[in-house]
């Protein structure tokens, strides 16, 4: 990561000292202030801070620097850490950055995708600010922002991203970044959803899977039980199917920002891109578990 990571962040630098000084550099190399922090101090800072969720402060006082130098340092990484897009299994040095990329990998791949929103939750905004209505959310009564998380039935992040006010459907969200048109432009990919999208699942009967409807009461008491039944069965095979994009989720809120976020709301999309293409990374790098078969074996050999 940090071969990767120093050129863009020296380019990065350099583009912002052409423009303060309005032109070409008028000093040889080297001249000037020095960095209180060298590149990998500052790439393992950000990492620490991302991890942990540690104050500015507390990392100044670790790396014998001021909470300035920490937070320049931090501001100056995310932004490279959260445009690295998100790492494919078996795949090394592949990385999809949009959802066009995404859709595109399923088809090639013939992978079925499991789509789930995620809730984390922020500080609470100022009292008779604009908007303020629009980040409480219907479902956990707080003040939250949503994403949305894309996996395969590995649980490996593939894609998260389009964030939202927690106030906003997961359809709308749906609609608003354009998964629904991915879907017309490849007709062959699947997924696998939550009852959340139950209207992705009637525009798309054939490419989304949404739990079933709950049966309506009859009459007779032994056609209700039965389609009771059944229809718990059919809703716990559904459950089994998407629970990957769950553990996605989980692996998310293992870091910190992710299960709390205490910053500026601004700066939420960026953190959590940042995150959850390093959790693609280590999720690229575990093993894929081995599909059970379904053909039926001798439990032992049998005398002829």
């Amino acid at each position: 990561m940090a071969w990767e990571l120093a050129p863009r962040w020296q380019a990065r630098c350099e583009s912002a000292r052409h423009e303060r000084r309005h032109g070409a550099r008028r000093r040889r190399a080297g001249a000037g202030p020095k960095y209180a922090l060298v590149f990998l101090d500052r790439l393992v800072v950000t990492l620490v801070h991302l991890r942990t969720g540690l104050s500015h402060e507390a990392l100044g006082v670790l790396c014998n620097a001021s909470s300035s130098s920490i937070g320049r340092a931090i501001n100056e990484l995310r932004p490279l850490l959260a445009r690295r897009g998100f790492a494919v299994p078996g795949r090394p040095g592949v990385r999809l950055q949009t959802l066009a990329d995404v859709f595109a990998y399923a088809e090639a791949e013939n992978i079925t995708l499991r789509i789930d929103g995620m809730e984390t939750q922020i500080r609470r905004p100022r009292a008779n600010r604009p908007g303020r209505r629009a980040f409480v959310s219907g479902k956990k009564k707080q003040n939250t922002i949503k994403t949305t998380t894309i996996s395969d039935g590995q649980s490996h992040t593939l894609w998260s991203g389009a964030t939202r006010p927690g106030r906003m459907h997961d359809q709308t969200a749906l609609r608003t970044e354009g998964i629904a048109e991915q879907f017309r432009q490849h007709p062959s990919v699947k997924a696998a959803v939550d009852e959340g999208y139950r209207g992705l699942a009637n525009e798309f009967p054939g490419q989304v899977s949404a739990p079933p409807k709950k049966p309506k009461d009859q009459s007779d008491d032994n056609a209700r039980v039965t389609e009771k039944y059944g229809w718990r069965e059919m809703k716990r095979r559904q459950s089994s199917r998407r629970i990957c994009v769950e553990h996605a989720n989980a692996e998310h809120r293992q870091w910190r920002p992710l299960q709390r976020y205490t910053g500026r709301r601004e700066a939420y999309s960026e953190t959590h891109r940042a995150v959850a293409g390093l959790v693609s990374d280590r999720a690229a790098r575990r093993p894929t578990r081995r599909k059970p078969s379904t053909e039926l074996a001798l439990a032992r050999p049998t005398a002829c």
